[in-house]
């Protein structure tokens, strides 16, 4: 229907759901994380922080506006544990839309590897869907 040179005009909204089994970030303590998402690292949106779990729930929606003829396919994120005076990045990764621009729904759970891809640092799960204008 649509090529990745070729997509249409509309809104991409992404849920964030939640995330499971996140690698500990802090030494005797729980992770205070959040997550950062965007198509373009000009335009980032945020999720609130989720205190003292590596089991955050954030059922948070954020939307990105799509031009026609994008060639953003992917939704770049980060999640982050947040601390007193400083920040650490717990994993990141990204997730190809075009199943989405295409007008299925996507509900997946999506890795957050470690180095090398060896092992994971746990995973995220996020909804998107897209409403062409």
């Amino acid at each position: 229907m649509f090529s990745s040179h070729n997509f249409p005009r509309g809104i991409l909204t992404v849920q964030v759901v939640e995330a499971r089994n996140l690698k500990k970030e802090d030494l005797g303590g729980h992770n205070d994380s959040f997550v950062e998402l965007w198509l373009d690292k000009e335009y980032k949106q945020r999720s609130d922080v989720v205190n003292n779990t590596e089991h955050p729930v954030w059922n948070q929606r954020f939307t990105f506006n799509i031009e026609k003829g994008s060639s953003d396919h992917k939704i770049y994120f980060k999640v982050i544990d947040q601390d007193h005076m400083d920040t650490d990045k717990i994993g990141d990764g990204s997730l190809d839309i075009t199943d989405a621009i295409k007008g299925q729904a996507i509900d997946t759970w999506v890795k957050l590897p470690a180095m090398l891809g060896l092992s994971s640092k746990g995973e995220i799960h996020l909804i998107v869907q897209f409403t062409p204008q």
